[in-house]
């Protein structure tokens, strides 16, 4: 079966066709290719003629039955001997004044056609003299002027005045309409008084390539009812739609009618039967004839209703007998169809546009909430985001930002939504009410995974970050005129189409839908998205003019900071020695009183100076570039050990490395750093004697991006991977959580100077900012239990940070 039929078909369609007896086959349906059946019906007669010279090019066997010519006399001579020179004319310039049904393009648009009485000279069927009245509906194929000839019927010609009172009767009713189902409801009627048939109803597609609901009929007494049934897409197939968007108006006089074929059978330069896509005598597929025959219908009528170019629906009459209309009667009939589109259409616009002024109404409402003008407003609580497009949840995404407004956003979702974006268009709106199917799932499987059955969003960029609504499974009762699941039975007599009606409708329900989004709503969704992508494009130009700010102030702010460290320095060395003169001179003289003071300010302006170092090194570290390359952290903490290691030995403090460290991207000399302050401050605020023994533990851990504690996930990565961290962690004082973000600033010490082995406070601070400088984050646990259950000592500290990895070392 081709991809195209195969596409076509539902999954329960093939298999139902697996199960049919006599080896039916739904795709030979599907795939029949009903404009080139090469025949038509036998109560009119087609000559196709050259645009140019006239001649004829095809004709139907039944020539000399209707038009006293044979096809043989008829073929390759010039249709004026049959019609005269002023009637080709005629049918010429009726051609010309409606849309070319052109080679070129030969299914685009709504095929145009003209309508003419021609007069034949010659004998009757009882071989007596006279002229013969045809109808005559002509059109242009091509190359080819295809005239196609209906014998007058009795009565006399076409009075259009006495026709026109119940035409313009059944207008003014279907003006006065206020809905869709009204309007049909209006059109079922007046078409059948116009029309005569026993049954008329109107149905509706439900999507392009969808099975159709009966949304209104009027029927003869004793018929039974077809209103609010649904009937499978496979009754009508894509090529007979396709057909129905081409031709306003369908007639089929007679279900038992013999086909008449085309000499020649295959034209000579296609090597196919002449295309009748726009033919009004075209013959039926045996297909839909059966189906005919097995509802019960002798004759029947299609009127096309069209939406922006699109097969909306049909006007369908069925006859209890024969019943040939004549080409003024489809001719209103064709115009009534053309004027219900265009009210179905003004009734849909309408409330289209009532709809729309209330969701603008109600979008005003939620920008009114926007108070710091930041889109994130829009997620809080009460925003009414999600209630604008009544969705039962919205999502912004932003980067690694996710913010939710409505229900929870369901999980297997939110990894679909960045492929859904990427494959959209920025700024377009893309939306679905059965996602599922798009997915290639059945519902009961997109249910288990929790996948919604309704989706709307709108991507910002390539990158990502969207705008979304997400609606839940609506299952929608249906009563259908044919089991869904077997649209196609083997019935009484071999047929291949069963009897469709009241008497055997099945209910099932559709699943794996949401309600659908209206164009109402998609046009709200997309200017909520020119809000909201404005909103952040101000949001980022204002972000990077106060990092640009910021970046200048944080370089002002290193330069003052080491002007004024190194400037400093120099009176206040003058101080210090100052001081050291005059008790060096005079010393013997001055009281102890004196002594002591000028002591003080010795020593005073020693820790000034010590502080003005620690300065001017902490704003060197903002100045001088980062010298980066894949190193091992190993031999680093071998490097810091060798200041380090005696100060860790003079408070007994031994360290413990439990596994090989990792290779890392950094500066070497200020990871060095890093790990000389740690171990020094662990050997600081080493647990008191008598404690237990102390210790310092040096490890690598994989955390989750962009660097938490394991324990805010297990060590997992929820948010988009894990990376290394590093921790130095000992078994001393351990810092209060209340005081664990002052350490961390600069000259904050949580014990006096002289306590804890002294130090200016700017350790931490120095380590924060060689961790961020390398993009990485730093943060503390404490307490923290030892990683050895019977290590001693007291609460701890654990200081963990993060450096970027080579990409040869990352899993």
């Amino acid at each position: 079966m081709p991809d195209d039929v195969q596409g076509w078909l539902t999954p329960r369609a093939v298999a139902a066709e697996a199960g049919v007896s006599q080896e039916f086959d739904l795709s030979q349906c599907v795939r029949e290719p009903i404009h080139l059946l090469g025949g038509v019906q036998s109560y009119g007669a087609l000559i196709a003629a050259r645009w140019d010279d006239a001649v004829v090019d095809t004709v139907s066997r039944n020539a000399a039955e209707v038009l006293d010519r044979a096809a043989g006399e008829l073929l390759g001579r010039p249709v004026t001997e049959l019609i005269g020179d002023e009637q080709w004319a005629q049918a010429r310039e009726s051609a010309e004044a409606v849309t070319d049904y052109g080679a070129a393009a030969p299914q685009e648009g709504p095929a145009s056609s003209g309508v003419l009485p021609l007069t034949l000279d010659g004998e009757d069927h009882e071989g007596q003299g006279g002229s013969r009245l045809f109808d005559v509906t002509v059109h242009r194929n091509g190359d080819l002027l295809v005239l196609e000839f209906e014998p007058r019927a009795e009565g006399g010609p076409f009075v259009f005045q006495n026709f026109y009172p119940r035409v313009r009767r059944a207008l003014q009713q279907l003006q006065g309409a206020t809905d869709v189902t009204e309007c049909c409801a209006t059109a079922v009627r007046e078409i059948r008084t116009l029309t005569g048939y026993d049954r008329v109803v109107a149905y509706r597609f439900d999507g392009r390539d969808g099975p159709g609901q009966v949304i209104a009929e009027d029927r003869s007494e004793g018929r039974e009812p077809w209103l609010d049934l649904w009937f499978p897409a496979s009754d009508i197939p894509p090529q007979a739609r396709r057909l129905y968007a081409r031709n306003w108006i369908r007639v089929i006089g007679d279900v038992d009618d013999r086909t008449v074929g085309l000499v020649p059978e295959r034209r000579a330069d296609t090597g196919q039967p002449l295309d009748l896509s726009a033919s009004v005598l075209r013959t039926v597929s045996g297909y839909h004839l059966e189906y005919l025959r097995n509802i019960g219908v002798a004759s029947s009528m299609s009127v096309s209703l069209l939406h922006e170019g699109e097969l909306w629906g049909l006007i369908a009459c069925h006859g209890d007998e024969p019943r040939r209309l004549s080409p003024e009667a489809r001719g209103a009939c064709e115009f009534f169809g053309i004027a219900l589109s265009l009210q179905l259409a003004a009734v849909a616009g309408r409330e289209e546009a009532d709809e729309l002024a209330r969701n603008r109404r109600a979008l005003a409402a939620v920008l009114a909430r926007l108070t710091s003008g930041a889109p994130d407003d829009l997620m809080r609580p009460g925003s009414g985001l999600a209630e604008l497009l009544d969705a039962d949840g919205a999502v912004l995404l932003r980067g690694t930002e996710t913010l939710t407004a409505g229900a929870p956003l369901p999980d297997a979702l939110s990894g679909l939504l960045a492929q859904l974006a990427q494959d959209g268009s920025v700024g377009e709106v893309w939306s679905s009410d059965r996602l599922p199917e798009v997915l290639g799932l059945e519902p009961e499987e997109a249910e288990a995974e929790g996948i919604p059955a309704g989706l709307l969003l709108l991507p910002f960029n390539r990158d990502g970050d969207l705008l979304a609504w997400w609606r839940r499974e609506q299952p929608a009762p249906r009563e259908w005129a044919a089991d869904p699941s077997r649209p196609v039975r083997t019935g009484p007599g071999g047929e291949r189409l069963t009897p469709r009606g009241s008497a055997a409708v099945y209910r099932a329900t559709v699943r794996g839908r949401s309600a659908p989004w209206s164009p109402a709503q998609r046009v709200v969704a997309g200017e909520l998205w020119r809000e909201v992508s404005g909103l952040l494009t101000r949001q980022v130009v204002a972000l990077e003019a106060r990092n640009t700010e910021l970046a200048r102030t944080n370089e002002d702010l290193d330069s003052f900071a080491h002007a004024a460290a190194h400037d400093l320095k120099e009176p206040l060395r003058g101080i210090s020695n100052a001081a050291a003169f005059i008790v060096e001179d005079a010393g013997t003289v001055l009281d102890a009183t004196s002594l002591r003071r000028l002591t003080t300010v010795r020593r005073l302006a020693e820790r000034m100076d010590g502080l003005l170092d620690s300065l001017l090194h902490f704003s060197r570290l903002g100045q001088v570039g980062l010298e980066r390359e894949a190193l091992s952290v190993d031999e680093v903490l071998d490097d810091a050990l060798v200041v380090a290691g005696g100060r860790l030995a003079e408070q007994g403090v031994t360290l413990v490395r439990p596994a090989a460290l990792p290779r890392l991207r950094a500066d070497r000399e200020r990871l060095r750093e890093v790990l000389e302050n740690l171990l020094v401050n662990a050997a600081k605020y080493a647990a008191d004697e008598g404690a237990g023994e102390r210790r310092v533990w040096v490890e690598a851990v994989r955390v989750a991006a962009p660097g938490r504690a394991p324990e805010e996930d297990g060590g997992g990565g929820a948010d988009g991977g894990t990376v290394t961290a590093l921790v130095v962690r000992d078994n001393g004082i351990g810092i209060p959580p209340g005081q664990q973000a002052d350490v961390l600033q600069l000259f904050r010490r949580l014990h006096r100077r002289d306590e804890r082995g002294g130090g200016s406070g700017v350790g931490l601070a120095v380590v924060k900012r060689i961790v961020e400088r390398h993009g990485g984050r730093l943060w503390l646990e404490s307490p923290a239990a030892a990683p050895d259950a019977d290590c001693g000592g007291g609460p701890g500290t654990a200081v963990w940070f993060t450096l970027e990895e080579p990409p040869e070392a990352r899993p």
